[in-house]
């Protein structure tokens, strides 16, 4: 993978169709399977707001960092204290994200790792700043996204139209983790365990993996070894 003329060894970018639906979660489970392998691994998270004045162990990032084992970086790249979009909390802190040297901390940190995983905030156009998205991101790095879905009604929609976004911008897509959330249940919610096969139908070509089933990140691993 390239920026520039440089190679980017192993880099994964982790978004979402949507916020809470579980991306922090299968990250650190995949980085915490990368560990036991023996693999050099580094977890980041690329911008992160609602924060507290100094990183707590309710933060990604910080989850993150403890998932891989990393003593650096500790927290998110960046963290702002408002619960909004990173362009936006940034501002109310009278600043604004400049992403090309948050991307060349990125690109350090990945060349001294084997794998990285790069988690975004919110979903994958979500703005960074007013002018720049995840996908920008990706796309500069030529990176394959993982996209996390939520296995609940609704998630269809969410997920093809990120798909789709990333198929017009020419980005691959490594696969798409459909995630069981803790308070899914399936008598309400008929949608539940059902999605991912749906999805299948719908994209055949895209590899799709339920965090329901056992062995689920071997799965996603092997993807992103390919």
């Amino acid at each position: 993978m390239r920026s520039g003329s440089a190679v980017t060894p192993r880099l994964w970018i982790v978004t979402g169709t949507d916020t809470g639906i579980g991306k922090t979660w299968v990250t650190c489970r995949l980085a915490e399977t990368l560990r036991a392998r023996g693999t050099r691994v580094r977890a980041i998270k690329f911008l992160e707001s609602g924060t507290d004045p100094e990183p707590s162990e309710s933060e990604d990032g910080v989850k993150l960092a403890r998932a891989a084992g990393q003593a650096s970086p500790s927290a998110a790249l960046r963290r702002y204290r408002a619960p909004l979009t990173p362009a936006d909390a940034a501002r109310l802190e009278g600043q604004t994200v400049e992403l090309a040297p948050i991307e060349t901390e990125m690109i350090r940190i990945a060349c001294e790792a084997e794998s990285t995983l790069v988690e975004g905030a919110g979903g994958l156009l979500a703005p960074l700043n007013h002018r720049r998205t995840l996908l920008d991101v990706a796309r500069r790095h030529a990176a394959s996204v993982l996209v996390v879905a939520a296995d609940r009604l609704g998630t269809l929609n969410h997920t093809l139209l990120t798909l789709s976004m990333l198929d017009f911008s020419g980005v691959p897509c490594a696969g798409v983790v459909m995630n069981r959330l803790p308070d899914a249940d399936p008598a309400t919610d008929p949608s539940v365990g059902r999605n991912a096969a749906t999805l299948h139908e719908v994209r055949p070509a895209t590899p799709i993996v339920e965090t329901a089933h056992p062995g689920w990140d071997e799965v996603v691993l092997g993807w992103l070894r390919t």
